[in-house]
């Protein structure tokens, strides 16, 4: 009830705090509540001592979690004094250590400017000291510092190295020569010990090494000289095989009792008609190669003699009117004879062989003209057909270029290289003044005598390789052997279009590089096959007129004689050369 009464009594309170109800004279004393602080006790005796500037003589203990006061810079860097730790040998607490042998503080200083000053130190006896401030002070002796200059191991003058490189030298090279006579002879001979090392210490690059040359078993000897003929032979040398040449002449007498030569064309050989036939039968064949017969060729205009390229490298002449028999054999080549031609009047011809050469034969004679050779393989050789440039070969190459030799001074004149591929043919056309080449890049392309840019490219992707090409009789037209079993026309006017309207086909060539022949009168085209047939095709209408089976195995050539309109010679991979009317 008291309570309630005081808390009536209070709330009746005027504004001067007093209760108007009571009296002035009234003695009872008002009632305050005790003020309380949620603030931490704080032991403020430092901070007066502080506030006074007293010098604070005691360090923060390091062992102490809370610090009750704040405590000035100096204090929290002061180094630890007084007493011993109780458990610590050197007086410094467990919590302070970070090394076996104390409190190591970090210090920032780069790790070359270390090794630098600690190499100088140990080299010269001085080092800058890192707790300077200024940077130029020094410990250590400094009679050498001012000796030296106060330089540093990095900084040696450029022309105290060089110096010191000569002198280091010098002193390797004296206790080289010194250590000649004062090594012990074992000593040098035991691989084990330094001595040998130093006396066979020798560089690299010294040269030569040193050593007994021994000589060479015979077994030894003969790989060398095996691996010294192959290692010529893939470089593809100057030169291809050297070869003897030789021939023999088979006939009766070299000249007949008029004295002309066995050479000399009949006087009454000329034309029958100019109507031409299909031939039925087989007149004559000629047998004298020991291997294939890669191709034939009829002597120009008269056709009393026909020359064959072997596989066995053997090139012959036969006689076609008379005797029918071998007249004479050229010797000159150690592999197969690939290519031969007549030169236009016959006196003379031209064979390409494996052996990487090429030479130029007299045909009466039989001797060697000239030979000539790049090292590659010729696959095709001509001569110029104009009469006075009988003296410009061209010869297809096995490493995509045509060369063009003139013959009288041995040099090489041109060289046409824009072929990727293998040259196969090389056919001259608009009277002479270009030729069109064929390759195994599947492409034809047309050049300008003498001069080696292609005037044009004739390559599309369903063309394939044509290894066989022939000129019409009219000169307008070429008959391409393509190897996807037909034969292409293609015209030798500006464009040298494919004729779409002329196909020739039946005959199976894939693989070979059958000869492809017109008739002279133009109006039968010619070729042999993979299964030893001459097929015959008519000109106009493109249909096939007749097959003869010819040979066993592959008929390579196939030649119309120029004067008998009506027989054909055909040669084969059998080795022989048959001769149909």
């Amino acid at each position: 009830m008291d309570l309630l009464q005081n808390y009536h009594n209070d709330d009746e309170l005027d504004e001067h705090g007093q209760n108007p109800n009571s009296s002035p004279d009234s003695s009872s004393p008002p009632r305050l509540l005790p003020s309380k602080s949620a603030a931490p006790k704080v032991d403020d005796t430092m901070l007066a001592l502080t506030v006074a500037n007293q010098t604070l003589s005691k360090p923060i203990d390091p062992v102490q979690h809370a610090v009750a006061f704040n405590p000035t810079y100096d204090q929290l860097w002061a180094p630890v004094l007084g007493p011993a730790h109780p458990y610590a040998k050197d007086g410094i607490a467990q919590g302070m250590r970070n090394h076996k042998l104390g409190f190591v503080e970090n210090a920032a200083i780069d790790s070359f400017v270390f090794d630098e000053q600690y190499n100088t130190f140990h080299k010269y006896g001085y080092a800058a000291d890192p707790s300077a401030s200024a940077g130029n002070n020094y410990v250590g002796d400094l009679d050498t510092l001012e000796k030296t200059n106060g330089i540093s191991v990095y900084n040696i003058p450029q022309h105290e190295q060089k110096k010191r490189k000569i002198e280091k030298k010098r002193e390797v090279t004296e206790e080289e020569g010194d250590g000649d006579d004062v090594m012990d002879k074992e000593e040098v001979e035991n691989p084990a010990t330094d001595a040998w090392l130093m006396k066979n210490r020798k560089s690299p690059w010294a040269g030569k090494k040193e050593g007994l040359q021994t000589e060479l078993s015979e077994e030894q000897q003969k790989y060398a000289e095996e691996h010294a003929r192959k290692k010529a032979e893939k470089a593809g040398g100057e030169k291809g095989e050297v070869v003897a040449d030789k021939t023999t002449f088979h006939g009766k007498e070299e000249r007949d009792y008029q004295g002309r030569s066995w050479l000399a064309p009949p006087k009454d050989a000329k034309a029958s008609n100019d109507h031409c036939y299909i031939p039925k039968r087989l007149v004559h064949t000629w047998s004298g190669h020991t291997k294939g017969v890669s191709a034939i060729r009829f002597f120009p205009k008269y056709g009393h003699l026909i020359l064959s390229a072997g596989m066995d490298t053997k090139v012959k002449i036969w006689d076609v009117f008379n005797s029918g028999k071998c007249m004479r054999t050229y010797m000159g080549h150690s592999k197969a004879v690939r290519d031969i031609s007549f030169c236009n009047d016959g006196t003379k011809f031209l064979t390409a062989s494996y052996d990487k050469n090429i030479k130029y034969w007299d045909t009466e004679t039989g001797q060697v003209i000239s030979t000539f050779s790049t090292g590659k393989i010729p696959y095709v050789v001509k001569l110029n057909p104009d009469d006075d440039k009988q003296n410009i070969l061209l010869a297809g190459m096995s490493d995509k270029k045509i060369v063009q030799w003139d013959m009288n001074s041995g040099q090489i004149t041109q060289e046409y290289d824009q072929h990727l591929g293998a040259v196969n043919t090389i056919t001259f056309v608009d009277n002479n003044r270009r030729f069109v080449t064929s390759s195994d890049d599947k492409s034809l392309r047309v050049w300008e005598f003498g001069i080696p840019v292609v005037i044009k490219y004739i390559s599309e992707p369903h063309m394939h390789s044509m290894p066989a090409i022939s000129l019409h009789p009219n000169s307008n037209w070429l008959a391409a052997q393509s190897l996807d079993n037909q034969i292409l026309i293609y015209s030798t006017r500006e464009r040298f279009q494919l004729n779409k309207k002329k196909r020739f086909a039946g005959h199976i060539v894939a693989g070979y590089a059958c000869q492809v022949n017109f008739s002279p009168d133009g109006r039968f085209v010619m070729s042999g096959d993979g299964e030893g047939k001459c097929w015959f095709w008519d000109w106009k209408s493109c249909k096939v007129f007749r097959t003869l089976k010819c040979h066993e195995g592959v008929c390579i050539g196939c030649e119309w004689h120029p004067l008998e309109q009506s027989k054909v010679a055909t040669c084969g991979w059998d080795g022989l050369i048959k001769y149909w009317d």
